[in-house]
């Protein structure tokens, strides 16, 4: 299947998930507002709306999803795959507001208390919608997952959220009906909080997501292994990945190869890694970045080891690679990867520096600091 066809049928299966959660939350806000008004019930009336609310979001994921699958133009040359990312803290902020909107209406009824009249039927129907709820958020929730969709993930969990919310006022109803105490505006203001906690996660997430987060390190040290199966390359490093939409990644990477290779080789080597890396990863490889190794010098191997005793003895140094020892001009080259713990990169270059300078005064040293993008 082309990726065409692939992107068409995420979008596919994401709109048509969605509509099943309009239908639902629309048909549950119906009779829960009925239900609610009816029974004079503040937290039946709320959960209506947070219905409602849960259908509005899954509006937004809809048009979300047909925006971001619009094709690659040349203002956005790589899609519109992050726009996914606005529609999930589109609806982070819809349930947000909805929560405080909640708590503001149960104050109001924990100062001025109505008394609810419930009926059999009554609760029947919010007995249904818990169910109705549960299934509903599992549902989403998994689909979800499966085509990575951060929207649907998230109205999944509101959703799931929708039915605690549910049988909640079950139990306020219950308490009510056998010891005439009214809970019913300390439960809507709790609701509430628990609404507003979710919305604040969700939004943080989404956030975040927008910053641009590590790569998971399991995808990324799958990415490097396939990048190392090849026999020419020793190591693979510098793995810096962006993320343009679910599952769309432009990247770039160094590699180790000996310094006996022609440059016709290397740029075979780099063609056949990059075609490698998109059919098993779906990563775009846009810069694969070269290393030489030492082949030629005894001695490079026996300074290699040295220096990395020196640098990989610093609590704060995760990595070397790249290491290379120039003889006719006396130079020795390498990078450091140093962790984001560190609080003076700077300091640690300089003392790692001196050391190797005491080992070699001879040769100029040049070390690159990289940062610990990828596990």
């Amino acid at each position: 299947m082309s990726q065409e066809n692939t992107e068409q049928s995420r979008d596919s299966v994401i709109v048509r998930t969605s509509i099943i959660g309009i239908v639902a939350n629309v048909f549950l806000a119906t009779f829960k507002a009925v239900v609610g008004v009816l029974s004079n019930s503040i937290a039946i009336v709320l959960d209506a709306v947070n219905n409602l609310s849960d259908a509005m979001s899954s509006v937004i994921t809809i048009v979300g999803t047909k925006l971001a699958g619009r094709k690659p133009d040349k203002k956005h040359p790589l899609g519109y795959g992050r726009l996914e990312y606005l529609s999930a803290t589109i609806i982070s902020v819809i349930v947000l507001y909805a929560g405080v909107t909640s708590f503001v209406e149960s104050v109001k009824k924990i100062i001025s208390p109505e008394k609810a009249d419930y009926s059999t039927v009554t609760l029947v129907i919010v007995a249904a919608a818990v169910v109705v709820k549960i299934i509903l958020g599992r549902y989403v929730k998994s689909v979800g997952e499966k085509v990575n969709s951060d929207a649907l993930i998230a109205s999944g969990t509101d959703a799931t959220l929708d039915s605690i919310i549910s049988a909640s006022t079950l139990v306020a109803a219950a308490i009510y009906m056998t010891s005439g105490i009214s809970l019913e505006a300390w439960l809507g203001a709790i609701i509430s909080i628990v609404i507003i906690k979710s919305g604040i996660e969700m939004l943080k997430d989404t956030v975040s997501q927008i910053l641009g987060e590590r790569a998971d390190a399991s995808f990324t040290k799958a990415i490097k292994a396939t990048i190392a199966s090849f026999p020419e390359v020793n190591g693979a490093y510098d793995l810096v990945l962006h993320a343009y939409g679910p599952d769309t990644y432009v990247g770039s990477v160094h590699i180790e190869i000996p310094d006996t290779m022609t440059a016709g080789e290397i740029d075979r080597l780099t063609r056949n890694i990059r075609r490698e890396v998109y059919k098993k990863h779906k990563v775009m490889l846009e810069g694969v970045s070269v290393y030489s190794i030492n082949t030629k010098d005894d001695n490079a191997h026996a300074m290699m080891e040295t220096c990395r005793n020196i640098v990989l003895s610093h609590e704060y140094v995760l990595q070397m690679h790249g290491f290379y020892v120039d003889e006719e001009l006396k130079n020795i080259t390498f990078d450091m990867v140093i962790s984001f713990k560190a609080n003076n990169k700077e300091e640690i270059l300089k003392e790692i520096s001196d050391k190797i300078r005491e080992v070699y005064p001879d040769y100029k040293l040049y070390i690159a600091l990289d940062a610990d993008f990828s596990d």
